[in-house]
């Protein structure tokens, strides 16, 4: 990948870096598998808004958002399931208001898929604009069904985003996709050779990242995904109401 030109502020286990064409790349590196806790999605959150304050509230500049794994082998597998046994606004507090922080987002965003991505890692690829998956290694998958596990909003982006069939797929039957098996359902954009990847996203963030310069990027995406959008709002830093059922199963 491209040399970036800057690296931006210091965050807890993640790095952000500036490319040509005002293209920011956010690098996961939480052992073992970038799991989501609150703190680590308050991180993720806070370099979202580094990068906003770095082009611009509003949204009025040219830019894009990368967010990748740091190796082949992992993205994100999803929640640190334990954490709610200790506290229970872990996800009211972390993962949903990082949903809402994504999805709301002024300019456009990119998952880069680099391995596994599992559970709660699935809405946070589909809060991403596009999806760019390694072709070689990692499964996406989601699996609450088969942990007892539910919490408000989980069908939002897959009914918005995907195909009824492949919601259902998803949601209630767990499937585990290849990249291939991916791009055919349309969960992914693109699968890519994992020496590619980073360049095809870094093009990518530029050819995108111009569409956001009138300012309206973030408003029109709201016309397409704002259900999902005002349901994460809605659940987001709420201590007053159970919004989750622990899992059943721990992985």
């Amino acid at each position: 990948m491209t040399e970036p030109l800057e690296t931006i502020s210091t965050f807890r286990n993640l790095t952000l870096t500036r490319h040509a064409g005002n293209v920011f790349i956010i690098t996961m590196h939480k052992p073992p598998e970038n799991r989501l806790c609150s703190w680590y999605c308050q991180e993720i959150i806070r370099a979202f808004r580094t990068v906003q304050n770095v082009l611009g509230p509003g949204g009025e500049k040219e830019g894009a958002v990368i967010t990748r794994g740091s190796d082949a082998k992992f993205w994100c597998t999803g929640l640190e399931l334990d954490e709610s046994d200790t506290n229970p606004f872990a996800n009211t507090d972390g993962f949903y208001p990082m949903l809402a922080a994504i999805v709301d987002f002024p300019y456009p965003t990119i998952a880069l898929l680099t391995g596994h991505t599992f559970g709660g890692a699935v809405p946070f690829a589909l809060a991403h604009d596009y999806r760019i998956m390694n072709v070689r290694r990692g499964f996406i998958c989601m699996p609450p069904v088969d942990l007892g596990l539910h919490f408000d909003g989980i069908g939002a982006l897959p009914r918005l985003k995907l195909g009824p069939k492949v919601a259902r797929k998803m949601l209630l039957e767990a499937h585990r996709w290849t990249g291939r098996e991916a791009l055919e359902d349309g969960i992914v954009d693109a699968v890519v050779e994992p020496e590619e990847m980073g360049e095809v996203a870094l093009e990518w963030g530029r050819r995108w990242g111009g569409k956001a310069k009138m300012g309206v990027y973030g408003v029109l995406r709201a016309e397409l995904w704002g259900e999902a959008l005002e349901k994460f709002q809605r659940i987001s830093y709420v201590h007053g109401r159970e919004t989750a059922r622990a899992a059943k199963v721990k992985i």
